[in-house]
């Protein structure tokens, strides 16, 4: 469950026509009188009765570099928007529980490599269409293999093991694999795997990233946008399919929901504290507490994902040498960068994925801090300490670079104080920090550097093994190719297997291997997604990915 707080509420301003404005174009309205702190005298919030209608802001830091929604599902900032013009096959919440959604029913073989979906009958997408079986397999094919005539990406996660999707009937879908692919159900409520309608899939690169032209069944529809500054959603009336999951199936209570770019942290806030507006997206940390002190309710949900941390490149200096990353991995102070960069909302990392997900285990002895160590582990791998404390070998500094995930709104304070740590034991680090269209172009993918900062969700346990070596167009995280051999050896069991326990326990293995050999270094369990909203809009809820879902939601009268 995401860590919800709710300050004691103070008076409640006078609404404002903030939303209207937006949508009229005026966009500077929404930092005109930033600064004080809530005022007014309308009665505190939280009588219980349900409002139906009213308008949301929400601010949020970026909305990405494109609207193509294969190319923008990675994205922490359009996933806000994807989550409510699009649907789902499955829901998945916080604790990796699937439950049905637009797919009834399913079954699978025994030996995981088929599966039959029961689609909900009367769906419609919000050009008109039918979501029906034929839709259906047009969107699987599409997560699975993009456009690379269109320049259109497939998702990352998707099972690699995909042959082919049909229609048996309207409503009946057969998926097979080549190989079992036990994931495949859970990976249906990934973030990128949103429903769109045909006539989207069908159109040119240029019309895909057209939100006028978007079309998703979900209980939001693109009201209109302007690119690089606001996207306005507004309420479907006729929705009446959402997951039973959630406790609300019908139209949504909220009339619209307005994202609003505004890019630092403290505008975002001081918008939220004077009433001009309703949602903020990545508060700091440091803010977290002022804000719950001032009567607004705060969420810090965990995905289901990777722990924050970083994937050390083996086949790149310092780290082909695995003492090196094992020092590497001693030298971090967990217990400082919690105590200095977060709250107690944050969780020490125990292993390299996130111990919401069901099969994760506690390996943190691999990974320890213990600064001796690391130093021995320096000595013994030949690094000679220097008068001023930094360590060189054969001439050469041990010199490392981060790069801040410009996806994270903590990464830099951390990776500062990593920095530090570092040098403690004899590295010189450097920091080149990026924007997030920057990062994308000179750091996501690049395989020339030591070490990538890793903020990355998935749904289930078993698309981890598909981006860990070069298998089967894997992203070969840790640069070994196909050279480790019980690495492979370990990969294919987790991929391979047919049922929960043994992937549990290959699962298991994986984990201690990993951090054994030093190939990630685990931070904390990480909270990329941070929510800070006024306390009388309630029944927000958040997925396995930890997005915040407003058709759930509703003012307080």
């Amino acid at each position: 469950m995401p860590s919800t707080t709710t300050g004691t509420p103070g008076p409640r301003p006078t609404r404002r026509a903030v939303s209207a404005a937006l949508g009229a174009g005026a966009v500077g309205t929404v930092l005109t009188a930033c600064g004080g702190g809530a005022s007014g005298s309308e009665p505190a919030p939280g009588s219980g009765k349900a409002q139906e209608g009213g308008d949301v802001v929400f601010l949020i830091d970026s909305l990405g570099d494109t609207w193509i929604p294969n190319n923008s599902a990675i994205s922490s900032f359009q996933g806000n928007i994807w989550g409510h013009v699009t649907d789902k096959l499955v829901h998945v919440d916080g604790e990796g529980k699937v439950t049905p959604w637009l797919a009834e029913s399913w079954e699978q073989n025994p030996d995981a490599t088929e599966f039959t979906l029961h689609l909900k009958s009367g769906v419609t997408f919000s050009d008109g269409t039918a979501l029906d079986a034929a839709a259906v397999v047009a969107n699987l094919d599409y997560w699975a293999r993009g456009q690379a005539d269109k320049g259109v990406n497939p998702i990352g996660l998707f099972p690699k093991t995909y042959l082919a999707a049909s229609a048996a009937d309207a409503s009946t879908v057969v998926v097979e694999f080549s190989a079992p692919t036990l994931g495949f159900i859970p990976t249906l409520g990934y973030h990128g795997s949103i429903l769109v309608s045909p006539g989207t899939i069908a159109l040119p690169a240029e019309g895909q990233a057209d939100l006028s032209q978007f079309s998703g069944s979900g209980p939001f529809t693109v009201k209109s946008w302007k690119e690089g500054d606001n996207v306005v959603l507004t309420r479907r009336a006729d929705y009446a399919w959402g997951p039973q999951a959630l406790g609300r199936t019908g139209a949504a209570a909220l009339d619209t929901i307005t994202y609003k770019i505004v890019k630092e942290s403290s505008l975002r806030t001081a918008s939220l504290q004077s009433n001009q507006a309703d949602v903020v997206f990545n508060a700091t940390p440091q803010e977290l507490d002022g804000l719950k002190d001032a009567g607004f309710t705060v969420a810090t949900p965990r995905y289901l994902g990777f722990a924050h941390g970083y994937r050390l490149n083996a086949s790149v200096a310092p780290f082909t040498d695995v003492r090196v990353r094992q020092a590497f991995q001693h030298a971090v102070d967990r217990d400082e960068i919690l105590s200095t960069v977060y709250t107690s909302d944050w969780k020490k990392a125990e292993s390299f994925i996130q111990s919401n997900v069901p099969e994760a285990s506690d390996h943190s002895a691999e990974f320890a801090f213990d600064a001796a160590r690391a130093n021995a582990l320096l000595d013994e791998a030949g690094w000679v300490e220097g008068p001023d404390g930094g360590r060189s070998k054969d001439g050469q500094p041990l010199a490392v670079t981060l790069f801040p995930n410009p996806y994270l709104v903590t990464s830099q304070a951390v990776d500062e104080l990593v920095a530090q740590q570092l040098g403690e034991v004899g590295f010189t680090v450097d920091l080149q920090t990026f924007d997030v269209v920057t990062y994308g172009q000179r750091v996501t993918g690049n395989k020339t550097l030591s070490n990538y900062e890793v903020t990355r969700s998935f749904i289930d346990v078993g698309t981890v093994a598909s981006i860990l070596t070069s298998a089967n167009e894997g992203e070969d995280w840790f640069g070994l190719g196909e050279s480790d051999q019980t690495l492979n050896q370990l990969r294919d069991a987790v991929a391979g297997a047919v049922d929960a326990d043994s992937r549990a326990a290959s699962v298991d293995q994986l984990q201690q291997y990993v951090l054994e050999q030093g190939l990630f270094i685990p931070l904390e369990q990480i909270v990329q997604r941070i929510y800070a909203h006024r306390s009388d809009l309630v029944g927000v809820t958040y997925n396995g990915v930890a997005y915040a879902n407003f058709h759930t939601a509703h003012l307080e009268a």
